[in-house]
C-alpha cells in the first residue's frame, strides 16, 4: 500500500492519484503480459512494466492543461515513494537507499528517454529492442523479441490518446488490456 501525505504534505489531488496510480499498476500486473508477452514476473520484470505504463501515462499527459500536468507528477513522485519501500522492506538500510533510489530513477528516465524516442518515431522495431535490453539484460541474443509487448505498447498509447481531457482530470484514465489482437497489429 502506498504511503501519500508523508509529513502533513498537502495534497489536493491525493484521492485523483491514489485512483489513476492503482489503474496504471493494475494495468502493469496485467497476467498476459507475464504469460504470452515475455515479460519475466519477477520484482524487476513488474518494475518494468509499471515504469512503461506510467511512462505512457506521462506522454499522454504531458499536453494536458497544468492539472493533469500535475498529477502526472504525483503519480511518478508515489512511484518513487513505492520503489523507496520495496527498497526498504527488501531490507536495505537507510544509508544504501539514497543510492539505489538513484539507481532506480536513472533507469526509469533512461527508459523514457528511450521508449519515448521509439514511440515518437513510429519505430515498433527500436521499442522492441529497447525492451528486450531493459527486460532481458542477461539473456544477449537469446532474449525474447519483444515484438508483442511492443505491438501492445503502441495500441494502449493510441487508446490513451484518445481518451478525454475531462477522464483524465478525474484520474479516469484507463488502458486497455493486453491481448492477442494487440500481438498483430
Amino acid at each position: 500500500m502506498m504511503i501519500f501525505g508523508l509529513f502533513g504534505k498537502k495534497n489536493g489531488n491525493r484521492r485523483i492519484v491514489e485512483k489513476q496510480y492503482a489503474t496504471l499498476t493494475k494495468a502493469a500486473r496485467h497476467p498476459y503480459l507475464y504469460e504470452a508477452l515475455d515479460v519475466p514476473d519477477t520484482v524487476m520484470g513488474r518494475f518494468e512494466m509499471l515504469s512503461a505504463m506510467l511512462i505512457l501515462y506521462f506522454r499522454r499527459t504531458r499536453a494536458s492543461a497544468t492539472s493533469g500536468q500535475e498529477i502526472a507528477q504525483e503519480i511518478i513522485d508515489a512511484f518513487f515513494e513505492d520503489v523507496d519501500h520495496s527498497i526498504r522492506e527488501l531490507g536495505v538500510g537507510d544509508v544504501g537507499v539514497p543510492k539505489r533510489m538513484k539507481k532506480f530513477a536513472g533507469m526509469f528516465y533512461g527508459r523514457l528517454e528511450s521508449y519515448a524516442a521509439a514511440l515518437d518515431g513510429g519505430d515498433r522495431e527500436a521499442l522492441a529492442g529497447a525492451l528486450r535490453r531493459n527486460i532481458h539484460p542477461q539473456a544477449g541474443e537469446g532474449a525474447p523479441s519483444m515484438e508483442g509487448l511492443a505491438a501492445y505498447l503502441f495500441t494502449a498509447e493510441r487508446a490513451m490518446a484518445e481518451v478525454g481531457e475531462d477522464e483524465v482530470a478525474v484520474g479516469a484514465l484507463d488502458v486497455i488490456a493486453p491481448g492477442p489482437a494487440e500481438q498483430a497489429a
